[in-house]
């Protein structure tokens, strides 16, 4: 903050640059000046150099030239211990805990407080005898509960992560951070995996670090964030700094153009549904999830070719469960599953994908991508078993040429921002790694689309081309289902809206005759009118 009619400057990075083995240049020669105090908002499309930047000045990566300054010291950063040691600290896009450990035990791995430790030292002259003695667990416990109720990030610090939501999660990565006595804060696209009750809480948390004079750096490619948070707003593209503006000096529609380098249109352009006949038809289905506990209730659904079912919920109502059961990764208790008629439950994924169904899931990692593949194989997974994949006898032998053809054409067609079509999938951003998966799968024909969080973590320009590809998709007759934690998303692609809560379905709207306060009331349970026997889709 201006003293004395100087500029204070939390971080100041000066003509970084970087370019990764391949010849990918992340960064290009950019200088960013980051003010004591604010929140800046750091603006791009999915492989725009974002990350990349910000994992420099975390000391996860090396920069190739430039210079870094933390409030105004020049430092040379190895590791993201001599970040954490400057007051840096950030929370990635994926989260680095460990399911089986609980919150308290994933908050101090690295820095177990322990008890007596400083007496020790001082008998022994040594570090090393501490080390034995048993880990402060209730302390740390304490102090972490301190931590969340100063920012309002209330959480159990004896919960396992393996049984919490992500949102929690989230708070977890947070907590670390504090806990670690950060003052400048860096969140790595904090809003792509949370819900908007979720997103509302995490703004009020910013709000309260603000107001303690911490610094924030917001990474993200969405628009809402930094016109709600930011004071200032930084834009990449391709590895480039486009400008940096005032938020009350900008709107969305310019932020967007520098993003893209174009106009954007935000609505989605779609005349009207014709739908046809009824392509699935989901009969008094009963699902249970992994820990056996009954995640969705006798629902009753049908979508009809050439329209888009919306299911608008909470995370953790059932969606998850109704997705997987269809594409046959969960196993039904009772109930039919019918595509075209046909009953396709208890189908294995293969055979479900064989009977013309393709699924964009909602965990790109664990189900839609295999990280350690190429990005030529991830695109045919799930038909390169196939014509014109498979050749020979038996269909034994795999045509490269013909898959890296169809990958050239995909990554051309998507915009995916990729080196090499053979380099691995682990390689890829967030937002890059979904297009792999959304070119996969609707270039399969399918009759039916399971689109389960289509556009979580894509940018601008390429929630825009995945929108219009699912309308041209459901124009030409394909049945698409659409599972969105985005109320904006679910009303503006949507034929029809079915809410779900608690496994069951609640109400189905027309999407001009309801409004997102209506359908943020069903999602939480309120009644209405119609009772959920009669909302049968």
């Amino acid at each position: 903050m201006p003293q004395g009619g100087l500029t204070i400057y939390a971080v100041e990075l000066e003509n970084i640059s970087k370019t990764f083995p391949g010849g990918v240049e992340a960064n290009k020669n950019i200088t960013l000046r980051i003010r004591e105090g604010e929140v800046h908002g750091l603006l791009g499309e999915n492989g725009a150099g974002k990350s990349t930047l910000m994992n420099i000045l975390y000391g996860f990566l090396s920069k190739d030239t430039g210079r870094i300054l933390i409030r105004g010291e020049e430092v040379e950063l190895q590791s993201p211990q001599d970040a954490i040691l400057r007051g840096v600290g950030m929370v990635h896009q994926h989260f680095k805990l460990i399911p089986p450990l609980t919150v308290t035990e994933n908050v101090i791995l690295g820095l177990e407080p322990v008890l007596k430790r400083l007496r020790a030292e001082r008998l022994v002259e040594t570090k090393h005898f501490s080390s034995l003695l048993p880990i402060d667990f209730r302390g740390a416990a304490d102090r972490i509960r301190r931590i969340a109720e100063e920012n309002g990030l209330h959480i159990d610090p004896d919960a396992k992560i393996q049984d919490i939501s992500v949102g929690l999660q989230q708070r977890v990565e947070i907590i670390k951070t504090l806990y670690r006595n950060a003052d400048i804060v860096i969140l790595d696209e904090p809003t792509s995996v949370l819900t908007p009750q979720e997103v509302d809480d995490l703004f009020v948390t910013l709000e309260k670090f603000k107001e303690a004079g911490r610094t924030i750096i917001l990474i993200t490619h969405k628009l809402r964030e930094p016109m709600v948070l930011a004071d200032r707003i930084s834009v990449l593209r391709d590895g480039e700094l486009i400008g940096t503006v005032n938020k009350e000096d900008t709107s969305p529609e310019e932020l967007a153009r520098m993003m893209v380098g174009r106009p954007v249109v935000f609505r989605v352009e779609k005349g009207p549904a014709n739908p046809g006949g009824v392509v699935l038809a989901i009969k008094d289905l009963t699902v249970q999830d992994k820990r056996g506990i009954t995640a969705v209730r006798g629902i009753n659904l049908e979508v009809k070719a050439g329209e888009i079912l919306g299911i608008a919920g909470v995370e953790g109502n059932g969606q998850t469960e109704l997705v997987e059961a269809i594409a046959g990764l969960l196993k039904s208790r009772e109930g039919n599953i019918l595509l075209n008629g046909k009953d396709i439950t208890g189908l294995d994924p293969r055979e479900v994908r064989e009977a013309g169904v393709s699924h964009i899931p909602e965990d790109r990692h664990r189900r839609g991508l295999i990280l350690g593949f190429t990005i030529a194989e991830n695109s045919t997974l799930g038909r390169h078993h196939r014509a014109p994949f498979a050749m020979g006898p038996g269909r034994q032998v795999l045509d490269l040429s013909e898959a890296d053809g169809i990958t050239e054409a995909l990554v051309d067609t998507y915009s995916i921002k990729v080196s090499d079509i053979h380099s691995l999938a682990s390689t890829l951003s967030g937002g890059n790694q979904q297009k792999v998966i959304v070119a996969r799968e609707l270039s399969a024909n399918p009759k039916l689309i399971l689109a389960a969080q289509p556009t979580r973590g894509l940018d601008v320009g390429a929630t825009e081309y995945i929108h219009n590809v699912l309308v041209s998709m459901r124009d030409e007759g394909a049945a698409i289902l659409l599972v969105s934690a985005e109320l904006d998303e679910i009303m503006s692609v949507s034929d029809r809206i079915a809410v779900i809560f608690d496994g069951q379905i609640v109400a189905v709207k027309e999407p001009e005759a309801t409004t997102a306060e209506e359908l943020g009331l069903l999602m939480a349970g309120h009644k209405q009118d119609q009772s959920s026997a009669e909302a049968v889709v």
